[in-house]
């Protein structure tokens, strides 16, 4: 299924009033992991109280051991602290990765804004090299965009 393909049914689980926002981001995690067949692992980081570090949110995919991620270590921690989006063609290559399994070979994370503060991320792994491109950069900005929005309401 192509990326702009997936706006709707992403939309439609945002606005779902029965679920919260947990449930809601699982529901994406498990319709971007079912969907697209390179998005292997698909997770939620969400900064823990005052703390300078992560917190792990839904996700779908292998059980990981990295639960909590201090800012500035791996890809996710680095992206807490640039609020940059961050795409690796080759995790082989990065100093600075940590590794959650020893198959993925990409990974891409996007910083969540609410109202101009980075408060988390989604972070997909790949078992593909090169998998992500500018397309899926551009739609998983789309999507925290939209995250976002929950909470405003």
């Amino acid at each position: 299924m192509k990326l702009n393909n997936l706006k709707n049914n992403c939309s439609d689980i945002l606005e779902n009033k029965e679920l919260n926002l947990n449930d809601k981001l699982l529901e994406i995690c498990n319709l971007l992991k079912r969907e697209i067949a390179y998005y292997d692992w698909v997770g939620f980081y969400f900064k823990n109280g005052d703390k300078d570090e992560l917190i792990l949110g839904p996700y779908a995919g292998a059980p990981t051991d990295h639960t909590i991620i201090p800012f500035g270590k791996g890809i996710c921690g680095q992206v807490a602290v640039s609020n940059k989006n961050f795409v690796v063609d080759d995790v082989s290559a990065q100093d600075n990765y940590i590794s959650c399994n020893f198959n993925v070979k990409s990974e891409i994370v996007i910083p969540l804004f609410v109202n101009g503060k980075n408060i988390g991320q989604i972070d997909i792994d790949s078992n593909t090299l090169n998998a992500f491109g500018k397309e899926d950069e551009i739609f998983l900005e789309w999507l925290n965009h939209e995250i976002s929005k929950q909470y405003n309401n």
